[in-house]
């Protein structure tokens, strides 16, 4: 099919693939163009369609993620008053990453458009999960600061430890929803599942390690940040934020 654009002859060649890693097929295609094809004087080439969407939404998705993780960290500070607490709420979105990079490799899913919509939809749940938690470890941590007059590292760890266990059932039905629901298009075959299914992989494999995250890990740093703070003097000041009672409506 021979066109004019631009003011200059063009001519289109289609290709039809069996895949939908456009962007490594284009780069082995440029590789053996650029050994194998020297074109005359005037006559250029470039690559359109599917290639040209995707990496126009790659350019689209590197401004946005770093614009997502700063409003989402300035919401944190914004409800915990501390930077500390803020960037801790991170680690279970890095150990999401580490379960979504897991089970997209086992599929065989490339790195998409897709595939980058359904990492963050992972670092959001992670987040949000990990955010309840911290606020009923505070929570807790404020309930024995009523009661006693000076709180050891004993009774800061016992704490810890009675906000988690609130947390356990949340935590676990929320997991069981989200694997629940989206495990199953996985195995789908019909009409929508390619787009589907990279969306899902993600969110799948990160949930379980963003629950050991939350569960274990979150507590743990919270304990060590908290007894910092107690070896300062500073902990009373540090251990307000949400009340129990209104995070428990």
């Amino acid at each position: 099919m021979i066109r004019d654009e631009g003011g200059q002859l063009t001519g289109y060649v289609y290709l039809n693939l069996s895949t939908s890693n456009y962007g490594g097929f284009v780069a082995r295609a440029n590789r053996i163009l650029h050994e194998r094809l020297t074109p005359p004087p005037g006559y250029t080439y470039k690559w359109s369609g599917q290639y040209q969407f995707e990496m126009q939404a790659k350019q689209r998705l590197e401004l946005i993620l770093p614009i997502v993780f700063v409003v989402i960290f300035l919401l944190l500070y914004l409800l915990f008053h501390s930077v500390a607490e803020a960037a801790l709420l991170f680690f279970p979105a890095f150990f999401a990453l580490i379960g979504g990079l897991l089970l997209q490799w086992l599929l065989g899913y490339e790195f998409s458009v897709a595939v980058a919509v359904g990492y963050i939809a992972l670092f959001g749940i992670a987040v949000e999960t990990a955010v309840v938690m911290m606020v009923y470890l505070r929570g807790a941590l404020e309930e024995r600061l009523r009661s006693h007059h000076a709180l050891t590292r004993e009774e800061l760890a016992a704490a810890a430890i009675d906000g988690a266990v609130l947390r356990l059932r949340p935590v676990l039905m929320t997991v069981c929803a989200v694997i629940g629901s989206l495990a199953p298009i996985l195995w789908e075959t019909g009409i929508g599942s390619d787009v589907m299914k990279p969306i899902a992989a993600p969110i799948v494999g990160g949930m379980v390690t963003a629950t050991i995250a939350v569960m274990i890990l979150v507590p743990i740093l919270f304990v060590m940040l908290k007894e910092h703070a107690l070896n300062r003097g500073t902990l009373a000041n540090e251990a307000g934020g949400a009340p129990f009672g209104e995070a428990q409506r």
